[in-house]
């Protein structure tokens, strides 16, 4: 586990193989995302490292419903109940009702490269084959500042997943974008911003398309779902990420 001072009272922590985040207003938190099931004593770990307690955080915001996001949820749940939200086209997928995740088939083929296969071995370590049900999630409300520590406001950009959300924190000027943008991969060795791999995607057109909303957030601090941090402008970050994307996200869909 890393931690990383991002901004006055914003936290990036770096688990076994994504980021989650911790935004403190006073002593209260928001927590968004929760990496994998193997991650909760991580979690745990690095609220307490900048001096609060699980028990101070007054809900989780999901950029979506991949085990490698929420993982930790249902046990943190059981330490303190604290209310979920996340897009209301995420829902079905964390009531078990949906599935918008590569497989075991879709990996598994890939794994002739020594990256995935190393990358595969650590997501299975990590918990990567559990079920994770959260019946109990909200619908976020996005476009305005939500109620939550570090006022964040949800943004819907679909393409990795149906509801996929990004949360932006104007007073801070960070955008936390899960998936929809990312800085790096153990699948490659590119740092910078980029898409994952199109496998990933539930719909990689709509992803590619997506990046236009991020391109217009008025902020310098990129905190992305997986890889580091990155600072610049959003137009920079899309643009940078345009630029490298594969030539399945931009062929029209059939």
């Amino acid at each position: 586990m890393q931690i990383h001072a991002i901004a006055d009272d914003v936290f990036m922590v770096s688990g076994i193989a994504s980021n989650w985040t911790l935004v403190r207003e006073g002593r209260d938190l928001t927590l968004i995302d929760a990496g994998y099931p193997k991650d909760l004593g991580a979690v745990i770990a690095a609220v307490e490292h900048i001096g609060n307690r699980v028990e101070d955080i007054r809900g989780a915001l999901i950029t979506h419903a991949h085990v490698d996001h929420v993982g930790a949820l249902p046990q943190l749940q059981e330490i303190h109940r604290f209310p979920l939200h996340a897009h209301e086209h995420e829902l079905p997928m964390l009531r078990g009702e949906a599935h918008e995740q590569a497989t075991a088939a879709d990996v598994l083929p890939q794994c002739w490269r020594p990256r995935t296969a190393l990358w595969t071995l650590t997501l299975l370590r990590a918990g990567a084959l559990s079920s994770i049900r959260l019946p109990q999630t909200q619908a976020v409300r996005t476009g305005t500042a939500l109620d939550l520590p570090g006022a964040p406001v949800a943004l819907a950009c679909p393409g990795h997943t149906s509801g996929h959300t990004i949360y932006h924190l104007p007073r801070a000027g960070v955008v936390l974008t899960g998936d929809a943008l990312i800085t790096g991969h153990p699948v490659t060795s590119r740092v910078g911003p980029q898409l994952l791999p199109a496998l990933t995607a539930h719909d990689p057109v709509g992803l590619y398309d997506t990046l236009g909303s991020i391109a217009q957030i008025d902020a310098d601090t990129l905190v992305p779902g997986h890889g580091p941090v990155w600072r610049g402008r959003m137009r920079a970050a899309v643009a940078e990420a345009r630029a490298s994307a594969a030539p399945v996200f931009t062929r029209p869909r059939p």
